[in-house]
């Protein structure tokens, strides 16, 4: 089944009356479970599309369905309520709060949940154990490594179990070694917990660990490809 399907999408900024194209007539699906990869150069428009696939942002032309509902049918509520409860969103700057603890931290998106308060600690720390960090669970993020925070951006981004996690460009602040762990800790979320993964990378090598890799050029899709000798925790298969 399908969980995104996007077609024509066109997005237009208008400064001063000049228009610039960030998408021009993107037309593509992602399937539930499925591990997907978009690359392009700067201004190629992925983070545009991540933006708007997210619900962060809205588009100007086209269609955009999720679930097979037409996001336009929503209001407002409705869309953050989509939001926060079936996307995760994992940032390239993790976006912690410093002074507080791992676990206040990956606690924070279910605070505009509707799941019970007495549930919170038990979600926060399963997500937490999921990334491999149950030794850190008390710890405040300003004493984490940069490897350990991406790994509470993950579990915060787990939390409200979602059917879709973005990944804008997670290893971007990251040495290779931990680059190469975050990225095989979010390809297992894919395979075992069977979340449907939309990586953003600029990274060969890390685009390499999906399925499939949309890449895009001045706002339109250059190529879309499976992946044919993928990655898989650090070894190359064949699928």
């Amino acid at each position: 089944m399908e969980i995104i399907e996007v077609k024509n999408l066109a997005k237009v900024y208008n400064n001063g009356g000049v228009e610039t194209r960030a998408l021009n007539g993107v037309t593509f699906n992602i399937r539930k479970g499925e591990f997907v990869a978009i690359m392009g150069p700067s201004g190629s428009g992925k983070s545009t599309l991540l933006q708007i696939l997210g619900l962060l942002d809205d588009y100007s032309h086209g269609g955009f369905h999720f679930n097979g509902q037409d996001i336009k049918s929503y209001n407002s509520s409705e869309v953050a309520k989509i939001r926060n409860e079936k996307m995760g969103f994992v940032f390239q700057a993790f976006n912690l709060l410093p002074k507080s603890t791992v676990l206040e931290n990956v606690k924070l998106p279910l605070l505009y949940s509707d799941r019970p308060e007495s549930d919170w600690d038990k979600l926060a720390t399963e997500a937490i154990e999921a990334v491999g960090l149950s030794h850190r669970i008390n710890h405040e993020a300003n004493q984490l490594s940069g490897g350990e925070k991406q790994r509470v951006a993950i579990a915060r981004a787990l939390v409200n179990q979602p059917e879709v996690i973005f990944a804008d460009e997670p290893t971007g602040n990251l040495d290779s070694k931990s680059g190469q762990a975050i990225i095989e800790i979010i390809q297992k979320l894919n395979q075992e917990k069977n979340h449907t993964i939309i990586l953003i990378t600029h990274e060969t090598y890390t685009a390499e660990y999906a399925e499939r890799i949309i890449r895009l050029l001045d706002g339109k899709i250059e190529s879309d490809v499976k992946v044919e000798n993928r990655k898989l925790d650090g070894k190359s298969f064949v699928k």
